[in-house]
């Protein structure tokens, strides 16, 4: 039961996610893209410490421990 309420919370989450980039690329939109969040997290800095860097790294070798690593 457990499990079938976890893959479908992540199920949604990928609709919702679809959903929301597809808004995001009409044209006029002032919503941004999935490109444009990761550009601007990627620039910010403190001092000469890429942190926005650091952070999106740590993110996806928190997903992909987790969803990858058996």
């Amino acid at each position: 039961m457990m499990r079938a309420l976890a893959i479908g919370g992540f199920l949604a989450a990928l609709v919702l996610f679809a959903v929301v980039e597809w808004l995001a690329r009409r044209e006029g939109s002032r919503i941004p893209t999935l490109g444009e969040v990761c550009a601007y997290v990627m620039r910010y800095e403190v001092g000469p410490v890429p942190v926005g860097r650091i952070g999106l790294f740590g993110f996806w070798w928190w997903l992909g421990w987790h969803f990858l690593a058996r």
